[in-house]
């Protein structure tokens, strides 16, 4: 099996030289010569060396190592990883249809897909698993508890389960379906005007998904929409040419790939009659919006056809194509660039210009070169797209990372929802002052210790000063500085008090509503949406920052 694995892998990674460079005999030979240095290596190795050598880990480092040196999406995939792969390009699977993640030590339901088998068990937020078909889950891993419960469709599986604040342990029996993780979790109505809906994939029907969500909206009256596209790390390239075609005439070109292999470059269009080409168009972008979601964004810019807002996207313009390798893996691998319509190509990391301890850049904003839009506007290539309008990434306060990082929201929420049967409608949601002083009495005995970042400088400063042999003339000036920036934990509850209700209401609102309790609850304060509504309610603002007369 040993002999036949390499073989297996040798001669995959053979073909693929002998593809890419059959008419470069040179090239050929220096393929060939380092495959033979590189089998005989490891046969001798694995002879030799003074411990036992496993062969499959040790050839998954070197793979790993090796593609690790081209850039981060050529991805060796084992035959044993090849489900998740499918799950990720597909978004489906067999199983439960419920998040769970580690808190405390304990795996916990932290959210059931509407209409999943979980959901309809009556699995909630904040559940307990303990047991799967038997198996005891104390001490193992999220990843180790999501394959016992992932399995083919129709097929059963029985938790022990005990729900937050009671002792009681229960058994629920589910029966596997075929889960189908949606592209968007989430569309509605911000106003009676403004529809709203969130891509946060791109995987199989995601444009089916986007045009039946914008034919909703509109049927509910939506006459202006918000396209959120933030944090989305992209997928399959045919799904974002078909999303942008919902919004941009047939007949117009998408996005164009160029590598090495001149066969494999092309052009592509839009093949279908657009759903709608009029409709304002805000598109919300941020730093992780990735690959696919910035063909989307960046068409829609150099189309002139959205106002996009947000943050500067995250700038990877290279396409990734899968390979069949032995024994039922394969290789992801980077096979081109992507350019939009306008031509730029945003890839913002050149790996194949390394620096010599070997790490990478991203593109300088000197070296970005400019294009220009169907109307004439000037954007700039090398470095993710910029949004028309920026809006900067909100910097929580430390006291409110501290509360989120020790899940301090996630138990509350519970707890509240244990005491109160229902609450008003997510949109609506506000706690009161009381009900915020509650949560403040809740945090009165958990671990709230931080540091501010004034405070981490004035530690840095003493410390220098120290060093420099100072620190006894500016002693007193550090201690009175130092007295009045210390921070204090019922003082910072109140500072950012707003804040730190916002993110409660929006954890308790799901709860109630799950996922789309939690998208609406923030409605009314996130930052984005309220600059996207501001651009959308002032035709002359959305017309000015297209330049359209």
């Amino acid at each position: 099996m040993y002999k036949k694995s390499i073989a297996g892998v040798l001669i995959g990674i053979l073909t693929l030289g002998l593809f890419s460079f059959k008419t470069d005999s040179e090239r050929y030979f220096e393929i060939a010569r380092n495959l033979d240095v590189f089998a005989t290596l490891f046969k001798e190795v694995n002879t030799f060396y003074v411990d036992d050598v496993p062969p499959s880990k040790m050839m998954r480092t070197g793979i790993d190592a090796m593609l690790k040196s081209l850039d981060p999406y050529t991805n060796y995939i084992p035959e044993d990883d090849i489900e998740d792969f499918r799950t990720m390009t597909t978004g489906q699977y067999g199983g439960i249809g419920a998040i769970v993640g580690s808190r405390d030590g304990k795996i916990t339901i932290q959210m059931p897909y509407e209409g999943s088998p979980a959901h309809k068990a009556g699995l909630v937020i904040g559940d307990e698993i303990l047991k799967v078909n038997g198996v005891n889950v104390s001490g193992k891993s999220t990843t180790d508890v999501t394959k016992l419960l992932k399995g083919q469709a129709n097929t059963s599986v029985k938790l022990d389960v005990r729900s937050y604040g009671q002792s009681k342990i229960r058994t629920v029996e589910l029966v596997r379906a075929n889960i189908m993780v949606d592209n968007v979790p989430y569309y509605g109505m911000i106003d009676d005007q403004i529809g709203y809906f969130q891509l946060s994939g791109f995987t199989v029907d995601a444009s089916k998904e986007v045009k039946m969500a914008v034919q909703k909206l509109k049927e509910m009256g939506a006459k202006k929409i918000i396209f959120d596209l933030r944090d989305n790390p992209g997928g399959l390239l045919h799904e974002a040419v078909n999303i942008s075609n919902v919004f941009v005439d047939k007949g117009k070109d998408i996005v164009s790939t160029k590598g090495k292999v001149k066969e494999w470059n092309k052009t592509y269009k839009a093949l279908d009659e657009p759903l709608d080409i009029d409709i304002p168009l805000v598109i919300l972008t941020s730093s992780r919006s990735a690959s696919a979601s910035e063909i989307v964004a960046g068409v829609m810019q150099d189309y002139d056809r959205a106002v996009l807002v947000g943050e500067r996207t995250f700038g990877k313009g290279l396409v990734q194509a899968t390979r069949p390798l032995s024994y039922n893996s394969q290789l992801k691998v980077t096979t081109a660039k992507y350019y939009t319509p306008s031509g730029r190509c945003i890839q913002a990391i050149d790996y194949a210009h390394r620096n010599e301890d070997g790490s990478v850049g991203k593109t300088p904003d000197s070296l970005r070169v400019a294009f220009k839009t169907a109307g004439g506007r000037v954007v700039y290539d090398g470095g993710g797209i910029n949004p028309d309008v920026e809006v900067k990434r909100t910097d929580y306060s430390e006291i409110i990372k501290t509360i989120a990082r020790n899940g301090y929201f996630f138990d509350y929420a519970n707890k509240y929802k244990v005491s109160h049967a229902s609450i008003a409608p997510a949109k609506q949601f506000k706690l009161t002052d009381q009900e915020y002083q509650q949560f403040v009495e809740f945090l009165a005995d958990k671990d709230l210790s931080y540091t501010t970042n004034v405070e981490s400088e004035l530690l840095e400063l003493t410390a220098k000063a120290k060093d420099d042999k100072h620190y006894d003339d500016i002693k007193n000036e550090l201690e009175a500085i130092k007295s009045k920036v210390s921070h204090n934990k019922s003082q910072d509850l109140m500072r950012f008090k707003p804040e730190i209700k916002e993110m409660l209401e929006a954890e308790i609102a799901s709860r109630y509503y799950l996922q789309k309790g939690y998208v609406e609850s923030s409605f009314d304060d996130d930052p984005n949406i309220l600059m996207a509504k501001q651009v959308l309610n002032d035709s002359n603002k959305y017309n000015s920052y297209l330049k359209l007369k």
